[in-house]
Order: C-alpha cells, then structure tokens, then sequence
C-alpha cells in the first residue's frame, strides 16, 4: 500500500514492496497530487501492473548494452543498429535514465538529424531509439515510449526513377565487362536486389528449368565492417524461385559457359564484387554519361536498386498479376489479397513472354555505341 508524507516543501508518495523495501515513487509540490498518484500506485498493484521506479534509473546507454545482449538481428542490421547508436543516439541521449527521457528529448533529436540526414535516415535514427525503448516498455522499466508518435516528416519525397527497356540497354551497353553488362540486364529483367546477384552462385542456377534460386542461407551477399560473406536473403518471403525469360537463360549460359567461378557475377578477380566499387567503376559512369566528353546521361541520379522499381513498373504495364509481381519481387501481399492468391503456371509463363517481348524489342535498334545490348 502505498502513503504520502511530507518531504520538507513537497510531498513524497512512498510505498512498501513485497519485499518489504520501502522506497519512493515520486515527489509532488501539491498533496492532491501526491495522494492521487498513491491511489494509482495501490491500483497497480492490485493489478500486478506497477513499474517499479528503481528499474528505470539506469541510462539509456547502460540500458542499450542490456538490449544488445539478447537481441536477434541479422549481422548487416546490426552493423546499421550499432552505426545509428554510436553515431547519432547514445551522444545526445545515452547519458539520461529511461524515466528522464521524454517525448521533447525525441522530438529535439529529429530537429538535430534533419539538418545533417535525409528524411528517410532519421526515421531509421529514430525507429532504432523506439525499438530500444519499446523493449524496456515490455521490460517494465517504464511505464510508456516516449517515442511513440513521433513522425520525421517528409514533405517533398521525390519518386526514384525506373527505366524504360531501351534506356536498361543503354545502360547495358556502357559496361565496360560482359560480366557486369548481363548483371544490369538480369538485375532488371528479374527484379533481384544487389546482394542476391553479386552472391549467387552457379549451383542456384538452373538453367534447364529457366529458374534462377534465392537460397534461404546463402541467398545474398553481405558486408559489415568491410568484410563480404553470404548469408540469408532480405526476408523469408525472398527465398524464392525466380522464372527466366528465354533470351536470359541463352545469355547466362554464354557467360557460365566463358568462366569457371562458383560466383555468377565475379569481379575483375574472381571474387565477390563490392558494391561501391561497382558504383564507382561501372554503374555511376554508365548511367551519368560525361558530359564534357559529349556522352549524355541515360538517366541521373539513377541507382542499382532502381532497376528493382524498373522491373516492378515493368510487370505493371504489362498486366502481370499483383500476386506474380509480389513473388517474383520476394514480396507478401498482406490481408485476404495473400491469402487467397496464387501464382499458376500459365501467370508466370505469361510474365516470361512479356519479358521476352520487352527484349526482343529493342534487339533490332543499335545502342548508341553501334552494337544491340545482346553484345554488351
């Protein structure tokens, strides 16, 4: 049962642990206040609902050391949770107990992240510092997320770019290797993020059944702390089986067919390729053009990962069922849309003919270096 008494000018509500430790819950200038706040507590304890304040009392930082111990990520998510903790959270916040920080700490913190971030890199700041304070919520060591609410607005979010099919040969055309010409036309002929191409490995070919495997182990490649290694794939839902279109399955095996490494897509050595190597060798100048040279741009601004919304757009305009798009994509349709749709034989022998004829098309047009993207 928790009392109030008098605590020279204020008034202290204290109570008695099952224990039998007596402690203090909080200090009120106004006794109604006091006496209002030892009711709620003898409520909460009924309840078994009541927060001990002691739990509370320790910083955030000693409280994200507790977290990090028990909690499951795979390793590039952590290496992004570890870069926005020691980075932009623990230096403003780390010092102040749990039951200190409140919703204006938060709200000062975007303030702060938006005059050096992006809009979408301080929602991930800030999801980060939620989901800590969200598990000492679960944790009863306070009684509320503070975070909660909180948006980091974004009011002019610029769409990303897709391309059309003859500006995905142009790109194309522009490699200086095959290797990395046939990694842009099956990035965007399949829809398949960076990691999952640059770790694929021959043995998830197969180029019999036309089908490309997204293993569920070593589905993609990762890199933390400038270290590359295969590991899972984004999700559950992207370890799937990916149908090639007839033209793709004659290139890829072209390609296997001129080099002997376990990796489809290797770099100059042999090894896994790096993606801000690739950015800056052969993706950024492709796509820029340079100018001064009279080379124009094929489309500015345009990143690897674009190639994703380019095939997506693509499946679009063609008429492809949202859910063939959805697992092509490694996406799950939510609600009943999810439940009560599947992919047929004739849907996805549909979608590989609509790629087939996007192809096809633009065979017959030379790229702007004088040979048709097949070549690159």
């Amino acid at each position: 049962m928790a009392w109030v008494e008098r605590h020279r000018s204020a008034f202290r509500v204290r109570l008695r642990l099952p224990d039998g430790t007596v402690i203090t819950d909080s200090l009120h200038e106004a006794k109604p206040a006091a006496q209002l706040r030892a009711k709620e507590i003898d409520v909460d304890m009924a309840r078994d609902a009541f927060i001990d304040p002691r739990d509370g009392k320790i910083s955030l930082g000693e409280w994200v050391e507790i977290w990090a111990a028990t909690h499951q990520a795979a390793p590039t998510t952590w290496a992004a949770y570890r870069s926005h903790l020691r980075i932009h959270i623990l230096p403003r916040l780390g010092h102040l107990q749990l039951v200190a920080i409140r919703r204006q700490h938060v709200k000062a913190l975007v303030v702060e992240l938006r005059k050096t971030l992006a809009a979408r890199s301080a929602a991930d700041v800030v999801m980060v510092l939620s989901m800590v304070l969200q598990e000492a919520v679960e944790d009863r060591r306070i009684p509320f997320n503070p975070c909660r609410g909180v948006r980091v607005a974004n009011p002019n979010r610029p769409e990303r770019p897709h391309a059309t099919t003859e500006q995905v040969a142009a790109i194309a055309a522009r490699m200086r290797r095959p290797i990395d010409a046939l990694m842009v036309i099956t990035a965007a002929y399949t829809g398949m993020r960076w990691g999952e191409l640059a770790g694929l490995d021959h043995d998830n070919i197969d180029l019999d059944r036309a089908t490309i495997y997204v293993h569920p182990e070593v589905g993609a490649l990762h890199e933390v702390g400038g270290k590359l290694f295969l590991g899972p794939p984004k999700t559950a839902d992207s370890v799937r089986h990916i149908q090639l279109p007839p033209f793709l399955v004659d290139q890829l095996t072209r390609m296997l067919d001129a080099h002997d490494h376990p990796i489809v897509f290797p770099g100059a050595r042999g090894s896994f390729q790096r993606r801000s190597n690739f950015n800056r060798r052969a993706w950024t100048p492709a796509v820029a053009g340079d100018p001064a040279a009279g080379i124009p741009p094929v489309l500015a601004g345009m990143h690897f990962h674009d190639l994703r919304h380019t095939h997506k757009t693509w499946l679009i305009e063609d008429g492809i069922p949202e859910i063939a798009q959805a697992r092509r994509l490694g996406h799950r349709l939510g609600g009943v849309r999810g439940i009560y749709s599947h992919v047929t034989p004739a849907m996805q022998q549909r979608l590989t003919q609509a790629l087939q004829r996007r192809w096809e098309s633009v065979q017959s047009a030379p790229t702007e270096q004088g040979r048709p993207a097949a070549a690159a």
